[in-house]
């Protein structure tokens, strides 16, 4: 499994750097994790717009799915034979994003489902288990088994024991960590940081850690640091270009 990080920034781009997004690709088959703001250029720097297999959106924050609606429009604009593009995300969590453009434009691009945390399905190689984690709006945190690895994936969550389970014994745990360590009080309970990250990948047996949402300013080196208080394995964050191969 192949793992490639388009952003790893929270709210919003920066000059640098995208916001959270991630191209996973196993047994030739490519699925874009939460396409959030910035993620299509360095998309479409590896891979056709035609040639993503499926999309997985946690939820319906911007920053985890506003490229969406542009990466449609790549698709259909350049060829409207080309078949629907598969969208999973909570149900309702898309209607705005696919609602901006003229009526009907996009409506053969894609095919969109519901995610119901809780149930498992197939996706291409991966089979899907399905997490709802705290948050301001409805996050289905994913556990995504390929034939020969394991990648967990937090979307965006405050503290919750689901997540242990959800990391438990992952090749790579890709985890919401916004703050290093203290989380503002308007926040708490809807986002995580780094310590907590570093404190439930150690529960959990993940063989390796990469942090992303950072806020953007925040130094990654404190963000490692926190998370390796707790942890002893191998802790990274979310950088552009950054590829994690993980299999065993």
């Amino acid at each position: 499994m192949r793992i490639t990080v388009l952003g790893g920034l929270g709210a919003w781009p920066t000059a640098e750097q995208s916001c959270s997004g991630f191209l996973v690709e196993d047994a030739g088959f490519r699925l874009l994790v939460d396409p959030g703001y910035a993620t299509l250029q360095p998309l479409l720097a590896r891979v056709p717009a035609a040639e993503v297999d499926a999309v997985y959106v946690s939820h319906g924050h911007p920053d985890h799915c506003a490229d969406l609606q542009p990466l449609l429009r790549a698709r259909v604009l350049a060829d409207r034979s080309g078949p629907p593009l598969p969208v999973y995300a909570p149900a309702g969590a898309l209607d705005r994003l696919l609602a901006v453009d003229e009526p009907g434009l996009v409506d053969g691009a894609y095919r969109l489902a519901d995610l119901v945390p809780g149930v498992a399905f197939d996706l291409g190689p991966f089979r899907v288990d399905t997490w709802s984690l705290p948050h301001w709006v409805p996050n289905v945190g994913a556990r995504f088994t390929g034939p020969a690895a394991v990648l967990a994936y937090t979307g965006d969550t405050g503290s919750s024991p689901d997540l242990v389970e959800l990391a438990r014994d992952a090749d790579l745990l890709i985890a919401e960590a916004t703050y290093p360590v203290e989380i503002p009080d308007r926040h708490a309970g809807n986002l995580s940081s780094a310590a907590e990250v570093g404190r439930y990948a150690a529960a959990a047996g993940a063989r390796r850690v990469l942090l992303t949402h950072l806020w953007p300013g925040t130094d990654p080196a404190e963000a490692v640091a926190a998370a390796r208080r707790g942890y002893a394995g191998p802790v990274a964050v979310a950088v552009p270009g950054l590829v994690r191969t993980v299999g065993r």
